[in-house]
């Protein structure tokens, strides 16, 4: 039988979706060049690491944990935990409605990256193999179709001499839609369609451990909607840390708010909910956490056009969403 020949294949954007599609489109003898604007890999999976006069901590300050359903996926986290970038967060939850606090339950465990949550993207990019070229700080801000295939464009570096056969995009949907509406319209409705919305983080140090009845709480009043001690996860070494996420609905309506205002207020909701005063306060602005609600095409690839889609906001939101959108994506290919 004659095997189809290796293709040269982009992924842009190296959150879980990226990697995903990256790691079966490898399986499948292609070769593969992962691009990322950012300074290394894990998209929303994200941890803080940083010094201060207080001195060195780190902070999970975008996915909190993840589960896992599909038995596909089920097998890749027992992968990382066999490698040590991932484990069981058994924390202390609770749930607050303004008035009530209750312990919400469910079957399901909850995973975090290992020691933090940009481990296990780090140990996917560790492991592509040498079929694959990552490169970061590299923002594609163009696409061109051509007789001999792809071309993209970086801010950073102009046009990449490289012609590719096929493109992935596993972007945030408002940012694929300006790379997709000049040469695939159809694929730039699709990524308008997906509504994401943003969220303020604050993360906080302390300078010993705060002992509050739970270790992540959902919050169901006020701006605040998580709150977590991002120390208690496993693995986690360093200063105490806890973690504020606002509400999408709050975070929306104040996401060109400067940073100060904002962790005043995330502060003020804390405090009332029994935080004590941090040594000090971080904030970050995601303009694209979630999507509500999220797409469930699961990708979207144009055979003919050989450029496709994926991310968690194709595929229901959620960790175990993106990284099934990128295996589905790369399947159709």
């Amino acid at each position: 039988m004659n095997l189809p020949a290796p293709q040269t294949i982009a992924v842009i954007g190296a959150g879980l979706a990226g990697l995903s599609c990256a790691q079966a489109l490898l399986q499948a003898s292609h070769i593969v060049h992962v691009f990322d604007k950012s300074r290394g890999p894990s998209g929303r999976m994200s941890t803080r690491r940083a010094e201060d006069e207080h001195g060195a901590w780190q902070c999970d300050h975008g996915a909190q944990y993840f589960t896992a359903r599909d038995p596909a996926f089920r097998a890749e986290v027992a992968r990382w935990q066999r490698a040590g970038v991932a484990a069981v967060w058994d924390a202390r939850l609770a749930s607050f409605d303004g008035s009530i606090w209750t312990t919400p339950h469910t079957p399901l465990k909850r995973f975090v990256g290992t020691p933090r949550m940009t481990s296990p993207a780090a140990w996917l990019v560790q492991n592509l193999g040498d079929r694959a070229l990552a490169r970061w700080q590299t923002t594609i801000q163009g696409l061109d179709r051509t007789e001999g295939g792809w071309t993209i464009t970086s801010a950073e570096h102009g046009p990449l001499h490289q012609r590719y056969d096929a493109v992935m995009l596993a972007v945030p949907a408002p940012q694929a839609v300006p790379l997709l509406a000049p040469v695939a319209p159809a694929g730039a409705a699709v990524a308008a369609s997906a509504r994401m919305r943003g969220s303020w983080a604050v993360m906080l140090r302390y300078a010993a451990p705060v002992a509050l009845p739970w270790e992540g709480a959902f919050i169901n009043t006020g701006p605040l909607r998580w709150v977590a001690r991002d120390s208690s996860k496993p693995g986690r070494t360093g200063a105490e840390t806890w973690l504020l996420h606002a509400t999408a609905e709050w975070s929306d309506a104040h996401i060109e708010d400067n940073a100060e205002s904002v962790t005043a207020t995330l502060l003020a909701a804390f405090a009332a909910l029994g935080g004590p005063t941090p040594l000090a306060a971080t904030a970050h602005r995601w303009r694209y956490a979630d999507t509500g609600p999220a797409l469930t095409l699961g990708s979207w690839w144009n055979a003919s056009l050989r450029l496709g889609l994926c991310g968690d906001w194709l595929n229901g939101g959620k960790v175990e969403g993106a990284w099934l959108s990128g295996r589905t994506l790369a399947a159709q290919m």
